[in-house]
């Protein structure tokens, strides 16, 4: 007898958090009384950050999760095709970091960010959230546990 199927998780879409522009917007300001041409243009950054605070959205359907603009879909990314994902620096999530079959992508981390890693863990395996352990190959540990030579003085 086949297992039952699970039940479809709901479609939801991540809450914006602004923290990452305005904290970028506030470091612009400090940086102002040392040197304003950096103050600038880490402010135009925060900006544009926080413009596409506004206008992006993160929604997870039952097989993709869709990126949209202003309601409208703009990019959907089959869970299937995911390999691995990683939030970095987990205190304070700034980057989003997600590879698929063909393509790395990057995304600032402009939405709730607890509620992004939940979601993932929920409707991926959850193994794909770390790279898997690099394991040196024999040759290698062969190599490294041999002893060099002492050369003559």
């Amino acid at each position: 007898m086949a297992e039952p199927m699970p039940p479809a998780l709901p479609v939801v879409t991540l809450a914006p958090r602004p923290w990452l522009a305005l904290g970028l917007l506030a470091l612009a300001g400090v940086l102002l009384l040392i040197w304003w041409p950096a103050a600038a243009g880490l402010g135009l950054f925060g900006l544009f950050l926080l413009l596409q605070t506004a206008l992006l959205r993160l929604r997870f359907e039952p097989e993709a999760l869709v990126v949209l603009r202003q309601a409208v879909e703009i990019r959907r990314f089959p869970y299937g095709d995911w390999r691995s994902w990683r939030l970095f620096w987990p205190p304070l999530p700034l980057l989003f970091y997600f590879r698929e079959v063909n393509s790395i992508h990057f995304l600032p981390v402009l939405f709730d960010a607890t509620a992004l890693a939940s979601e993932l863990n929920q409707r991926l395996d959850p193994s794909l959230s770390r790279p898997a352990a690099c394991a040196p190959s024999a040759e290698t540990a062969t190599a490294a546990s041999a002893e060099v030579p002492s050369q003559p003085e």
